[in-house]
């Protein structure tokens, strides 16, 4: 029995448009074509391959893949790879939502708690591996680490390198006691375009690629602390965990800011905790 291409839809429970479209992808061609009107005919007999499209569909096979599987005789072992890389790629967009819906929640009860916006907006950002000529020292705690800035600039200098981005430092642990005096272990890194020949104190390398919570700040290093501690609330609320040292990144300095005050973006490398 020929149905025209209304009926069958109807009855199909789909749009006329749906069939129009299957047939010109050639996943549902009609069984007669009147070559006068050029209405399209379907049979009854061809609900049982419509409804597997809309089956593959609704699972989330795109019709790249619904026609793979309708027009090639795969086998058993081929279906099940299928089906288990649908399924892997389902359960990654579950656990991101998952993660995003945590940060709603988290956005909400900081909200509440403060009764105000956050002066900081946290970002949740992968970062590629960064080739980099670095100093890393133990520095006393209250000292600046200009002096490490200047002999790895002067370095570069030296050898006529030019720097490829904003000179990042990295700090690799809290402040220590040494030998009656306050410490800390830093790091000051200049992006690289190409690699380049260290000394015993200029180390090339690079900085892996990791998931980082990121805000930026506006204004000097003595205010760069709320910065800081927002992203340590926003790190224990989500529930992620520090996972490397924590790069601050002078994306502009005072001189060429508009406003005369220095841009740093901070980044925390971070992971999530085991649950």
């Amino acid at each position: 029995m020929q149905l025209k291409i209304g009926e069958f839809a109807r009855i199909g429970q789909v749009s006329i448009v749906t069939l129009r479209y299957y047939d010109q992808y050639g996943l549902l061609k009609p069984s007669a074509l009147d070559p006068e009107t050029g209405y399209r005919y379907y049979r009854l007999d061809q609900l049982p391959r419509l409804n597997r499209i809309l089956t593959l569909k609704d699972l989330g096979f795109p019709l790249e893949e619904i026609a793979l599987l309708l027009e090639h005789d795969l086998s058993l072992e081929q279906l099940r790879t299928l089906f288990v890389r649908k399924q892997d790629y389902v359960q990654q967009v579950i656990q991101t939502e998952q993660a995003r819906l945590n940060r709603i929640a988290a956005r909400l009860r900081q909200i509440e708690q403060e009764e105000t916006m956050p002066d900081y907006d946290i970002l949740l950002k992968q970062v590629p591996p960064l080739l980099v000529a670095s100093i890393r020292e133990r520095i006393p705690a209250s000292s600046e680490y200009g002096i490490l800035d200047q002999q790895l600039l002067a370095y570069l200098q030296e050898k006529g390198i030019q720097i490829s981005g904003p000179k990042l430092f990295l700090w690799h642990s809290a402040h220590r006691w040494n030998e009656e005096r306050m410490e800390i272990d830093a790091e000051v890194a200049v992006p690289l375009a190409h690699r380049i020949a260290g000394n015993e104190q200029i180390n090339i390398h690079y900085l892996p690629a990791s998931l980082v919570a990121s805000t930026v700040h506006i204004g000097n290093d003595l205010s760069i602390g709320r910065a800081y501690m927002s992203l340590r609330r926003w790190i224990e609320a989500n529930h992620y965990q520090l996972s490397g040292p924590v790069r601050q990144i002078r994306l502009q300095s005072p001189e060429a800011a508009d406003t005369g005050k220095p841009i740093t973006e901070m980044q925390f490398p971070v992971s999530l905790q085991a649950s």
